[in-house]
């Protein structure tokens, strides 16, 4: 089921996963009339040979549903590499299944029947997580993409910069003038797309690991 959607990039979306349709109609219904979409899953395995959207948006699953339970379905999007924040809304619920829940990285767990506005909030602060995270993912991708333009030496001379080495001692080490050294420096912040010290810190730390080496 699929409730009136914004195309908007940056409008969030809730997905819901739930086998009851009377259940998925009536969250839908509800944030639909606090201004966030939501499409709905009957159950895990649809969800997972599904495409989800590239917006903001938030995970709220049911922990026992035919196939692949909540629990089961959670750790199979970890395993994906998917990073959407999950919400568990099930009526059968109990500590354990909480606690396990949110050691696998659940950001809530409610049960049913649960009030409108606390699984409201917990959407809203879901949807606000995964707004930073993809804003902070934009910005690495963006810092990527300008360090693949970067010479050898750029690298070199820019790894050392943001090590705390002045540019004689790079010098030194690289055997080239103070002058060379500037010019790599100079070169290589403007292709990081950063004005000073502290950017090229933040920039150069936002890198993969694998990258930095």
């Amino acid at each position: 089921m699929t409730f009136a959607v914004s195309e908007k990039a940056e409008s969030p979306i809730a997905i819901l996963v739930d086998d009851d349709a009377s259940v998925c109609e009536s969250l839908g219904n509800l944030l639909n009339s606090v201004g966030i979409d939501a499409i709905t899953f009957s159950s895990g395995h649809e969800l997972l040979n599904a495409r989800l959207p590239d917006r903001p948006s938030c995970l709220v699953l049911d922990v026992r549903m035919p196939g692949i339970s909540g629990l089961d379905l959670q750790s199979q999007l970890t395993q994906k590499g998917v990073a959407t924040p999950i919400v568990f809304l099930t009526g059968h619920g109990d500590i354990a299944m909480s606690v396990q829940a949110m050691k696998a990285g659940a950001h809530d767990f409610l049960t049913k029947p649960v009030r409108e506005q606390t699984f409201l909030d917990a959407i809203f602060r879901a949807i606000k997580l995964d707004t930073g995270r993809r804003e902070v993912a934009t910005v690495s991708n963006k810092f990527v993409t300008s360090f693949g333009s970067l010479s050898i030496r750029e690298r070199e001379v820019l790894r050392m910069v943001v090590d705390g080495e002045l540019n004689k001692q790079i010098a030194h080490t690289l055997g080239i003038s103070q002058a060379t050294v500037k010019l790599h420096r100079s070169n290589g912040m403007k292709k990081m797309q950063v004005a000073s010290f502290a950017q090229l810190y933040s920039a150069w730390h936002s890198l993969p690991a694998e990258l930095k080496q």
